[in-house]
């Protein structure tokens, strides 16, 4: 039993710390596929927003 609750805690700290990582990546711009974006098919649903004067 005390296996398994230290199993738990670790993947549940490893999966906390990889969701940090995405959060704070994605505060600074950078991408999560790790490639460019000219040449990606997706580049206008992921930056779509970041081109957008806004409106204040």
């Amino acid at each position: 039993m005390l296996a398994t609750v230290l199993i738990s805690i670790a993947l549940a700290v490893i999966v906390g710390l990889v969701i940090f990582k995405l959060i704070r990546d994605k505060k600074q711009g950078k991408s999560s596929c790790g490639c460019g974006c000219s040449t990606c098919p997706h580049s206008g649903a992921c930056h779509s927003r970041a081109n957008e004067p806004r409106n204040r």
